[in-house]
């Protein structure tokens, strides 16, 4: 059973939160007033995924984020976000916050746990490493199946792990990051169901993708992902076959008007998590880089491969 931690100073808020993770799983619900209370009950028995508040008492949640960062670099933390905690929330995710959900869309709560432990679980169960592997190249070609491209994320994060790049808080996020972008990739793109649809009609926006699956030509448009792994980073292009959009007009996801929104959220996991997000003129193929650290290269052999540039 997957043990869930709620972190929340409002009593209201965490019985919100029990009940929905109660409805959709069979979780192991455990609770916490602040950060402070929450870091001890980790430290004594360690949960699989940690869901919390920003503004608490004793230890806030950046705080929460930036210890269990720390000491528990395999544990999620999934944020809880509410009017005024939008600057504290970009800065809980590039402290390694694994996803955040709006609180007032609080209903994708229990979806963004289980793809989050879902990611997480994956990436420790790949435990034997080839460290042989220098580089590595591959093209995948997928339908908009989500369960089909959350095994490609597990995939493609235990190649990171074979080659020893990046730390297992940054292979998780790196994971996160590559799900949006699949996801979207197939809902938006290949499907072309808006993402407004999602803020205002959730049942709405997955049945309208469900019957478009089935559909002319939805149905026949492909999900097409090539990866390069070196031990400079690792290069991701990930294409689909809608109609595009114009990048020049996708919102800014760190203005505070845009954090609330769920149309943006994608959009600014990808950019927190990732050092280049980069779209194509059309709008159907989006380029994402992670690069080594320079500390990080030192300590392995140099390896002589250079990192791709985005086409």
């Amino acid at each position: 059973m997957t043990a869930v931690l709620v972190v929340d100073d409002s009593l209201v808020d965490r019985r919100r939160a029990g009940a929905l993770l109660e409805r959709s799983g069979d979780w192991e619900l455990r609770f916490a007033e602040n950060g402070a209370e929450a870091l001890n009950q980790v430290r004594e028995h360690t949960p699989d995924v940690v869901v919390t508040d920003l503004q608490m008492p004793e230890l806030d949640g950046l705080g929460l984020v930036r210890t269990l960062a720390r000491e528990f670099p395999l544990l999620p933390v999934i944020l809880m976000t509410g009017q005024g905690s939008e600057t504290i929330a970009v800065e809980a995710l590039e402290a390694g916050a694994a996803s955040y959900v709006p609180k007032r869309e609080l209903d994708l709560l229990p979806e963004t746990v289980e793809r989050v432990r879902t990611i997480a679980g994956e990436r420790k169960q790949r435990a034997s490493l080839r460290r042989c592997l220098k580089s590595f190249k591959a093209e995948y070609e997928l339908g908009n199946e989500p369960g089909m491209l959350t095994s490609l994320v597990a995939e493609l994060q235990a190649h990171l792990q074979e080659m020893g790049l990046f730390s297992e808080g940054d292979r998780l996020r790196v994971g996160v990051a590559l799900e949006e972008a699949l996801l979207n990739a197939a809902y938006h793109g290949n499907l072309e169901v808006d993402s407004e649809l999602r803020e205002h009609d959730f049942a709405m926006y997955y049945e309208t993708a469900r019957q478009r699956a089935k559909a002319f030509p939805y149905r026949d448009r492909r999900v097409m992902v090539s990866v390069e792994l070196t031990s400079e980073g690792a290069v991701y292009r990930i294409h689909d076959q809608g109609r595009g959009f114009d990048p020049r007009s996708l919102p800014d996801p760190t203005d505070p008007r845009n954090l609330e929104r769920s149309s943006g959220r994608g959009l600014l996991l990808m950019r927190t998590f990732m050092d280049l997000v980069e779209y194509n003129a059309t709008g159907n193929e989006v380029t994402l880089i992670k690069r080594v650290r320079r500390n990080e290269i030192a300590e392995r052999p140099k390896q002589g491969i250079a990192m791709a540039a985005p086409a």
